[in-house]
């Protein structure tokens, strides 16, 4: 299941970037915090449930996605970073994890797991103190 972001729902911020630049840096907003509601977005349903269950720090617990964009000292190029960004997170909860199904163990595996514990309990009882 693909799902595109909308992106009349991200709202943009300019704001100045942090690192080197010179006196350039000082001047120009070219640095970008993207905020995108989750719960207000038109995503499907079940994205939006993935996404508002990920315990990932960029979520804020309002359910609102914030990317802070800085690699370019391009403002379009920040915006499409954070914009590729932010749908990269919505196509990483997109995908299903597989159904875990449960299994019984064989019982030749059951067998060795138990002749294993009854080695080590023996080894470990020999490690107590010698009495003459």
């Amino acid at each position: 299941m693909t799902a595109l972001v909308n992106p009349a729902e991200v709202e943009f911020s300019n704001i100045r970037a942090q690192g080197p630049g010179g006196q350039n840096v000082n001047k120009v907003s070219c640095a970008v915090h993207l905020r995108f509601d989750i719960a207000a977005s038109s995503l499907p349903e079940a994205i939006r449930e993935r996404l508002l269950a990920l315990s990932d720090q960029r979520i804020t617990q309002n359910g609102v996605v914030v990317l802070k964009a800085q690699q370019s000292r391009s403002l379009e190029q920040n915006k499409e970073d954070a914009l590729r960004r932010l749908q990269e997170l919505v196509d990483s909860v997109a995908v299903l994890p597989a159904l875990r199904r449960a299994t019984k163990p064989t019982r030749s595996s059951q067998r060795r797991r138990l002749d294993s514990k009854t080695r080590s309990g023996q080894t470990k009882a020999m490690r107590g103190k010698v009495s003459e």
